[in-house]
């Protein structure tokens, strides 16, 4: 199993997408509801910020992945179709508006994420939790997962999305350690992310992280990223291809074959992961309620 290396720094000629990489144009019924009531409520989602390639197939299933705080955000990672800038003031019914459409969409499984807001005090954590609370609320039933963003590091705005009592709380290292530098915001720091798994992990929260392949990184480096998220104890792992979203973003280096995936999936049950998806298209909150529903509330059933 190895990751197939193109020379470091080398500029190479842009390459069509391999076959495993094609998906379908969105659409259909559910699709659509799902679009149409986010639209209504004023709710961005990391699915059409992001360009995420799955969500046809997330939204056609009833599954979104809803971005608090805006759209704008205030960092400028290299890898982000998300705006980058200053962003407006917090819209305060934002929490009851996201709770609203849990409800009008009868939704099990919700993933909330959000931008960066780094001129807040406490980067916006009281107004995530906020809108953990107020999903618990008004549908008590739904699990609720968190990719939250690292709040610099700040005690105090972790310990808020603890006290909310998420049903999974996700941070994503995004990538190896050396490329962490080139990959993301310098306001992002690899030890830095690994400290917020850790204080969550610390809280009493099942938790979650992922990485990004293709931008350069060898096998060694992978596999050193995977060991230090098992160093926290974190519960899951996903591992995606990276997709160059625009000509200002950085280039894809590699296209990762599925076997490769494969591979680092078969690798992260061994290492001690509750759960890894890994695949071409995995992105983080890719079928992430079938996915805990299948590998944590049915074996904790049955235990």
């Amino acid at each position: 199993m190895a990751l197939v290396q193109i020379g470091r720094g080398q500029q190479q000629p842009r390459a069509p997408k391999p076959e495993w990489l094609k998906v379908r144009m969105p659409g259909g019924g559910r699709y659509e509801q799902v679009k149409k009531t986010l639209k209504e409520l004023k709710l961005h989602t990391v699915c059409e910020e992001a360009s995420c390639p799955n969500v046809g197939e997330c939204w056609g299933s009833g599954t979104a992945t809803v971005m608090l705080m805006g759209d704008v955000c205030t960092r400028g990672c290299r890898f982000c179709d998300v705006a980058s800038g200053t962003p407006g003031a917090l819209d305060p019914l934002e929490p009851r508006h996201l709770a609203e459409a849990v409800g009008r969409l009868g939704l099990d499984y919700l993933v909330v994420t959000s931008v960066n807001r780094d001129e807040l005090e406490d980067g916006g954590a009281s107004h995530f939790a906020q809108a953990i609370i107020e999903l618990r609320r008004a549908a008590p039933k739904t699990l609720v997962e968190v990719l939250t963003p690292d709040f610099q590091g700040r005690v105090r705005a972790l310990d808020m999305i603890i006290d909310a009592q998420p049903t999974v709380a996700a941070h994503n290292l995004e990538t190896v350690k050396r490329l962490t530098p080139s990959v993301r915001d310098r306001r992002a720091a690899y030890q830095q992310s690994l400290d917020v798994l850790a204080h969550y992990k610390a809280g009493g929260m099942r938790t979650k992280s992922s990485l990004m392949l293709g931008l350069g990184e060898t096998q060694d480096e992978v596999v050193a990223a995977m060991e230090d998220l098992r160093a926290v104890d974190c519960d899951i792992l996903t591992l995606g291809q990276y997709l160059r979203p625009t000509e200002k973003h950085l280039p894809v280096v590699d296209f990762v074959r599925p076997e490769v995936f494969q591979g680092l999936e078969q690798l992260g049950t061994v290492m001690g992961f509750k759960f890894v998806a890994a695949g071409p298209l995995v992105r983080s909150s890719y079928k992430a309620g079938e996915f805990f529903v299948q590998n944590w509330v049915e074996r904790e059933h049955v235990g």
